[in-house]
């Protein structure tokens, strides 16, 4: 009967680690408000947070964009379709490669960033200095850097889809020989504003406050040690990664089933 008491705890420390997620969430939520006040510090975040992030998420667009109008068109041209390379990688890029390739590379460049900076802050005793000056650091210190990381993360999703979508058309068109107009107005055609665009935009801002909040979270619990930092910031690049690939299957499975 041990494997079931094993069994319950590890249910149980489940359900506590859960709630105590969500209670964490709904408070930071609740102090959102209260940062607007100063929109100067969630300003300054969407700068480090999003503007700091362009040079990777930019070089991996184009990156991603060549191989992926490389790999279509010698797809495509085997059922002699290579005009459609255009739509096939406009398609990829704006439903699920723009959002979820940034969401993984803002989680190892941006939120590993922000729980090494909340979790020295808390291992120096800045966040307990503030409580004492009766500073809540939830709103001062967590609430700007969670709604920049929110307000960030589409506007890099955008920028990774856009770039790539020039590098297919630099490879396909300028390299390879596709033909110009057939390239842009095949895509024009068949990508729709809001079903397509419009849903990949949808996905990067829930990616956004994924991987934000397991990395504001991760700072502010981690333990106050060199140690713990560390592997505060190991565990935000697996579970944000982790959060936005399961949460990329269920949003999919919503926006496309029908």
């Amino acid at each position: 009967m041990e494997w079931i008491a094993a069994l319950g705890r590890f249910a149980l420390d489940i359900l506590r680690s859960l709630g105590h997620h969500a209670a964490f969430f709904w408070e930071l939520l609740r102090t959102l408000p209260r940062s607007l006040r100063r929109p100067y510090f969630a300003v300054t975040q969407v700068h480090a947070l999003g503007n700091l992030s362009l040079l990777v998420i930019l070089s991996s667009g184009l990156a991603v964009g060549f191989v992926l109008a490389l790999q279509t068109y010698y797809a495509l041209a085997t059922y002699g379709a290579a005009d459609s390379v255009g739509l096939v990688v406009n398609l990829s890029l704006v439903r699920e490669l723009g959002p979820v390739v940034t969401a993984l590379l803002f989680a190892g460049r941006a939120g590993t960033s922000l729980t090494a900076e909340i979790g020295l802050m808390k291992a120096g005793e800045q966040l307990s200095a503030m409580e004492l000056m009766a500073v809540d650091p939830k709103s001062r210190v967590l609430a700007p850097r969670f709604l920049g990381g929110i307000v960030a993360m589409p506007v890099l999703a955008v920028l990774f889809s856009s770039i790539g979508i020039l590098g297919a058309y630099v490879v396909a068109v300028r390299l390879i020989g596709v033909d110009d107009g057939n390239f842009w107005s095949i895509m024009q055609n068949g990508v729709d504003v809001w079903r397509d665009v419009g849903n990949g935009i949808l996905k990067s801002i829930v990616f956004g406050v994924i991987c934000t909040f397991v990395a504001v979270y991760q700072g502010y619990e981690t333990q106050a040690t060199p140690e713990g930092v560390a592997h505060a910031t190991t565990r935000t690049v697996v579970f944000s990664s982790l959060s936005v690939l399961a949460m990329d299957f269920v949003l999919t499975a919503l926006m496309f089933s029908h």
